[in-house]
C-alpha cells in the first residue's frame, strides 16, 4: 500500500498560519487523556418549580424519560431525595405513587442519597433542627435501598451550604459520619434549575416556541460550564480531576439530558460512580470553607488557599427573565 499523500509545502504553511490565527482568538478544547464525571441529580422525586405539573402521572413521565436518557449512556448516576415531596397535601403517610418513582431509580440500577426532608439551609437553620431534618429525610429512602441489599451512604447539602461557621460545619460532619454518611461534594455546579424553571413556565403557558428556544440553548450552556470547570480544575489542582456534576430531576433534563450527555461524551468523558470519583486525592485537599456562596468545591479549595472564590457560570439573562 502506498503512503498517504502529503499536502504541498505552501498549503501546509497556510494551514499552520490559519491554525495560529484561530488559536489567538479561540481556545479549542482538547479532551484530557482520562476525563471522568460522576452525574448526580438533586431534589428527587422532582424539583416542583422545574416541572409543568406536579401530579403523579406527570412526575412518572418525567422520571421515566430522564431515566431513559441516563440508561442510554449507561451512566451510574445517583439521585438525592427530599422525602418531604413524598407527602401530598399534608398527608401523614407517604404517597405510594411517589415512592414508586424512587423505586424506578433503584430498578434502573441507580443509587439514592439523602438530601434532607425539606431542603433546609444549614447556614441559617440551627444544627439540632437540621440534623432532625436529615433523620426525617432518610426513613423511606433507607428502607428502599436496604431492600435491594445496599446501604444509604451519601448525603448532599441543600444549596451546597455546609454551615456558616467552622464549629457548626465540623459538628454536622461528625453527625453524618456517625450515621454512616459520606458527603457528596460538587465540582461542576450549574444553573440548570434556572433553565428548568423558565422551561416549565413556557410549557405550562403553552409557549412551544419559547420552550424550544430555552431547551435548545441548554446543551450549549452546559458545554460552557464543562469547559469552564475543566479550566478551573487545571488551575486549582494542576490537572483535570474526576468531576462531580450537579443537576436536578426536572422536565428540561427529561427532555434534554440525552443531549447534555452527548456533549460530555464528545468532550472525552467516561461516566463513573461517585465512589470512584471520590477516590481521587483532590477530594482530600484542605477545606476550611464556610458561609456563602456554597457552590463548587473548587470554590472551597480556592478560598481555603486564600485565593478568589470560583463562581458558577450564570444562565443567560434572557433565560432567567423568561416569563
Amino acid at each position: 500500500m502506498s503512503a498517504p499523500s502529503r499536502p504541498p509545502k505552501f498549503l501546509a504553511a497556510i494551514l499552520l498560519a490559519l491554525t495560529a490565527c484561530l488559536g489567538a482568538s479561540v481556545e479549542v478544547s482538547r479532551p484530557a487523556a482520562a476525563r471522568a464525571v460522576a452525574v448526580t441529580f438533586d431534589d428527587l422525586p422532582a424539583t416542583m418549580a422545574g416541572v409543568a405539573d406536579s401530579d403523579a402521572a406527570q412526575l412518572e413521565d418525567v422520571t421515566r424519560r430522564l431515566l431513559a436518557a441516563v440508561r442510554k449512556h449507561n451512566i451510574p448516576a445517583i439521585g438525592f431525595v427530599n422525602e418531604g415531596k413524598l407527602f401530598v397535601d399534608g398527608a401523614r403517610v407517604a404517597d405510594e405513587r411517589r415512592i414508586a418513582l424512587l423505586k424506578m431509580w433503584l430498578d434502573a440500577g441507580l443509587d439514592l442519597g439523602n438530601h434532607t426532608y425539606s431542603h433546609r439551609d444549614l447556614n441559617t437553620t440551627p444544627l439540632e433542627e437540621f440534623q432532625a431534618d436529615v433523620l426525617r429525610g432518610e426513613q423511606v429512602t433507607r428502607a428502599l435501598v436496604q431492600s435491594r441489599g445496599r446501604r444509604l451512604q451519601y448525603f448532599r447539602h441543600p444549596f451546597l451550604h455546609v454551615g456558616e461557621k467552622n464549629e457548626k460545619r465540623r459538628a454536622f460532619e461528625a453527625f453524618l459520619a456517625r450515621r454512616g454518611y459520606i458527603v457528596a461534594p460538587v465540582t461542576m455546579d450549574t444553573d440548570d434549575y434556572v433553565y428548568a424553571a423558565a422551561y416549565a413556565r413556557a410549557v405550562r403557558r403553552g409557549d412551544a416556541a419559547g420552550a424550544a428556544r430555552i431547551a435548545d440553548d441548554y446543551p450549549r450552556y452546559m458545554e460552557e460550564v464543562f469547559d469552564y470547570f475543566e479550566h478551573v480544575s487545571r488551575r486549582v489542582t494542576g490537572r483535570e480531576i474526576p468531576q462531580i456534576l450537579l443537576l436536578h430531576a426536572n422536565l428540561i433534563n427529561a427532555d434534554r439530558f440525552a443531549a447534555v450527555a452527548e456533549v460530555l461524551v464528545r468532550r472525552g468523558y467516561r461516566f463513573v460512580p461517585i465512589a470512584e470519583a471520590l477516590e481521587d486525592p483532590a477530594y482530600r485537599l484542605p477545606d476550611e470553607f464556610v458561609g456563602s456562596p456554597g457552590n463548587s468545591w473548587f470554590n472551597h479549595w480556592e478560598v481555603t488557599a486564600g485565593r478568589k472564590p470560583v463562581p458558577t457560570p450564570s444562565a443567560p439573562e434572557w433565560v432567567a427573565q423568561a416569563e
